[in-house]
């Protein structure tokens, strides 16, 4: 880990505390209404860090605000890419994804037209919303009980959880006076103490009666459908950046903005996929397919030193340094998943080798935003990017430049390394786009225009 690692973790669990104290302070000032409830439930959810294994990890901490509600550890986004559980030493195999207004995909379904899937959740599209009919519901109720994540043994864990929350109240108003009457065994506390994976013979350690179980997974579903509610809300998915101020007149774009919004739409072939809106639609900057881009493979992803057993009995990638990420593909060959995250339609799966290593076109919407200018993102599922610059000259010249070995002097100037996976590369709409290094920079510039909490003179206090 690098050096400072302690140190950003510290800071990101205070800022996330501090956050959660004011949701409290709203909670108790407010008078609110159906809607505020539930927004206000959710906030307080996402920023719980009690709703983890070992009381350590919100949701947020791997989505916080001033970083468009991505990675917020700039030494992680540097290095590792994915971030840790509440079980420290254990890592995802992604990038987290940004939470703004990933409430907007559609459940997932096949397009038979286009011959594509469309909609979900995640990079992989597992959180399809079938059963909520909410993608973004559905990925809220992932990381909880992920192994790698919030590392819970059982989902009924995290509602006894919510049974002891200061907000107990609240959440019986939103979903119901009894969503907490249940009868908790003798050894739920040492139970949900207890990192994720439960033992494969005891699949739901918290033995419950099947109405208890029910009554559980009841309350389950309303802890996702109220961060759900959050997430579509305006403090999450405002619509507020520079771009939405000039499709309304209140601004203008300059001529280097201009003339990438231009290319954006044009030569650059970027809202092939990265759609603007059309009739009747909002204007999200995502047509929620997937793609393999043809990234390189990035070896310092955490997930290739984790072939190991590590000293809770878990091994979260048996495959070490072979693993090669499977995107969709995965999610379309899994048929049986204790999460309820896989693949619900079985006359997708003959499609699973159509979208192997394809992953979710993201928004484009707050790619650029964060905490200062020169704080480190990282983009791609894998994180191989670390600047907006680095992505569109890889758009524009994947196809153009030579190959070269990874840590090669000229990586991501002069030449790319292969693909990650060079199976269902996308040859249609990038590689060898012609752009010039000005337009690159414009279409960075025009990019930037996407960050919300624009504000003119008119809107400025």
């Amino acid at each position: 880990m690098p050096a400072n690692f302690d140190r950003e973790v510290a800071r990101v669990v205070a800022e996330i505390d501090d956050i959660e104290k004011k949701a409290f302070d709203q909670k108790a000032i407010t008078t609110l209404d159906r809607q505020g409830q539930i927004r206000t439930l959710g906030k307080l959810l996402i920023f719980d860090k009690n709703l983890s294994v070992h009381k350590n990890e919100a949701c947020s901490f791997c989505h916080t605000p001033n970083t468009g509600f991505t990675g917020p550890i700039e030494s992680l986004n540097q290095s590792a890419i994915a971030y840790p559980g509440s079980v420290r030493a254990r890592f995802s195999n992604r990038k987290p994804q940004s939470y703004m207004y990933a409430a907007y995909a559609p459940v997932l379904h096949y397009d038979a037209l286009q011959g594509d899937l469309v909609g979900g959740n995640f990079w992989d599209m597992r959180a399809s919303g079938y059963r909520l009919q909410s993608p973004n519901a559905e990925q809220a109720q992932a990381p909880p009980t992920n192994p790698v994540e919030m590392g819970l043994p059982d989902s009924a864990c995290l509602v006894y959880r919510l049974s002891q929350a200061s907000y107990r109240r609240l959440f019986e108003t939103v979903w119901g006076q009894d969503s907490f009457s249940i009868r908790w065994p003798a050894n739920v506390e040492r139970v949900c103490s207890t990192p994720a994976p439960a033992p494969g013979s005891d699949p739901y350690p918290v033995h419950l009666n099947n109405s208890d179980r029910a009554r559980a997974d009841r309350a389950y579903d309303g802890f996702a459908l109220a961060i759900s509610a959050y997430e579509i809300s305006p403090e999450v998915s405002p619509f507020t950046s520079k771009y939405d101020f000039v499709q309304t007149g209140r601004a203008k774009f300059t001529a280097q903005e201009a003339l990438g919004y231009s290319l954006f739409r044009g030569k650059a072939q970027c809202n092939a996929c990265h759609r603007d809106g059309g009739p009747g639609e909002e204007p999200l900057f995502t047509d929620f397919t997937a793609s393999n881009l043809g990234v390189p493979r990035n070896p310092d992803l955490q997930i290739y030193f984790e072939g190991g057993t590590d000293a809770l009995g878990y091994k979260p990638n048996p495959d070490g340094q072979r693993y090669v990420d499977p995107g969709v593909g995965g999610f379309l060959r899994k048929s049986r998943s204790l999460s309820g995250q896989s693949n619900p339609d079985s006359s997708w799966t003959p499609l699973a080798t159509q979208f192997e290593s394809k992953f979710q076109v993201p928004t484009l919407r707050n790619v650029d935003m964060r905490p200062s200018p020169e704080f480190v993102k990282a983009y791609m599922h894998n994180g191989y990017f670390k600047s907006l610059q680095e992505v569109v000259h890889f758009y524009n010249t994947r196809d153009v430049l030579p190959i070269c070995t990874p840590e090669h002097p000229g990586e991501k100037l002069s030449c790319w390394p292969p693909p990650e996976s060079s199976v269902n590369v996308n040859k249609k709409q990038l590689g060898d786009l012609g752009l010039s290094p000005q337009e690159e920079a414009a279409i960075v510039s025009f990019l930037k225009t996407l960050t919300d909490g624009y504000q003119t003179d008119s809107t400025a206090h």
